[in-house]
């Protein structure tokens, strides 16, 4: 069974892949095994204490480096500057027709952001009208290079009512679930929070981050477009528009093309679904994790045998 030390450890050891420091409810939120707050307290302390974590001020980490804390603070506050113009964007990309909620995803739903961070955002839409839906928002998009600010609007992720549960399930999908950030959906995040419920399995204590969301009504030219697309056209079209989409990107792929940022460009998309598909990216993700989380628990288990008491053998006479 696994201690509420080992899970701490495990807690930090994700996180540490990042060089992101944990705040105490943060690495609460984040063991893999109900706990009270006392025994989760007392643990911690005793962590500390016996030098296999480190505390700065009020993050806790897996290395002893006060850098890591500072890097902590000043991706905060730029985490806020970026959620105040993601909350602004996300209010006009809800503006597009069949779009049915919109939340931030990545490094800033964790509130971190550097001056080379994207905001990312994960968008859910009217069912069989994915496509239809990002591919006027990637036409809108193509404007963006213009101005520069294509970093701004990185719609990464789509799922449409049909596919809320999320297929893969480890621990780096889970915790991507457990810190989306909702920004505008008229309630349709509770319903993808219900299917994921099984996110607790990882995360017994774990809570998503459901926050009220402005009850947008949608604008004229996006009930008339909604409309026009209704029937059988508008499912011909969502589908003869993925099939394309798929075959560009199946090229790209084999043409081994980049993005901006010289990564490597490839899609993973179905009818309900398109994300980003980076080579291996969530394999080395959690092979890393594995070693990490290994190598502390070797460590906690020497700390554990050396403070041991001494087993006294008795001799019946």
């Amino acid at each position: 069974m696994v201690t509420t030390e080992q899970s701490i450890i495990k807690a930090l050891a994700y996180f540490n892949i990042f060089n992101y420091p944990l705040r105490k409810d943060e690495i609460f939120n984040f063991l893999d095994k109900e706990c009270d707050r006392s025994s989760f307290e007392k643990c911690l302390n005793s962590l500390c204490g016996n030098g296999i974590i480190y505390r700065v001020d009020e993050f806790y980490s897996l290395q002893r480096d006060r850098s890591l804390a500072v890097r902590r603070i000043t991706g905060g506050k730029m985490a806020a500057e970026h959620l105040k113009i993601a909350g602004r964007i996300s209010r006009f990309l809800y503006s597009f027709p069949f779009v049915k909620g919109i939340a931030v995803s990545g490094s800033l739903s964790k509130d971190f952001a550097d001056k080379e961070s994207d905001i990312d955002y994960f968008i859910i839409t009217k069912a069989n009208r994915l496509w239809l839906a990002r591919t006027l928002m990637h036409l809108f998009k193509k404007i963006t290079y213009l101005t520069g600010r294509q970093h701004w609007f990185c719609m990464n992720y789509f799922i449409d009512e049909l596919a809320f549960e999320i297929k893969e399930k480890n621990v780096y999908t889970a915790i991507e679930v457990m810190t989306v950030l909702p920004l505008q959906g008229n309630g349709v995040f509770k319903d993808f929070f219900a299917a994921n419920k099984w996110t607790r399995t990882f995360f017994p204590v774990s809570q998503p981050r459901v926050q009220a969301t402005p009850h947008l009504s949608p604008r004229t030219l996006k009930k008339m477009v909604e409309k026009l697309f209704d029937g059988t056209i508008g499912d011909k079209l969502n589908r003869w528009l993925m099939q394309i989409t798929i075959k560009r990107w199946k090229k790209k792929a084999r043409e081994q093309q980049r993005s901006y940022r010289g990564e490597l460009m490839a899609l993973d998309a179905g009818l309900h679904y398109a994300k980003p598909d980076p080579v291996n990216f969530q394999n080395r993700i959690l092979y890393r994790y594995g070693k990490e989380a290994e190598a502390f628990m070797m460590r906690l288990e020497n700390v554990q045998a050396i403070a041991a008491p001494p087993v006294t053998s008795f001799v019946m006479k």
